[in-house]
């Protein structure tokens, strides 16, 4: 666990990430920074399209539209240096501005966030 505040990484509400494939593709995008968000998400035709995967389960998530299972798999992301491997749960995130949210279980690995910083600006 990380003790001090100069062995953080900042970041702000919105941040690139680049999600790696086993070094053959990379992909650049903005993701939504939650740290409400207990679990990290990706839009499902992202993930279809990147072929990423496999598969490593389903999970039960609670949104505001309710509860639903969803499936899991395990994906290698680069945010602001730091390559991490993270569980994602799949979802229809067609219709939101960002096409990953990174929650809780990415962040605790050393971020630190700063409203401030908003790389998309809001409409």
């Amino acid at each position: 666990m990380i003790k001090n505040l100069k062995d953080k990484v900042i970041i702000g509400l919105d941040e690139y990430v680049t999600i790696v494939d086993n070094g053959k593709k990379e992909e650049k995008i903005i993701a939504r920074i939650d740290s409400g968000a207990e679990g990290s998400s990706i839009d499902k035709k992202l993930f279809e399209k990147l072929f990423l995967g496999p598969i490593i389960g389903s999970k039960m998530i609670r949104s505001a539209s309710g509860r639903k299972r969803r499936e899991v798999a395990k994906i290698k992301i680069r945010l602001k240096g730091k390559e991490i491997l993270g569980r994602f749960n799949i979802a229809d995130r067609s219709r939101l501005r960002y096409k990953m949210l990174i929650g809780h279980n990415i962040l605790i690995r050393g971020f630190l966030i700063d409203p401030s910083i908003i790389i998309r600006k809001r409409e």
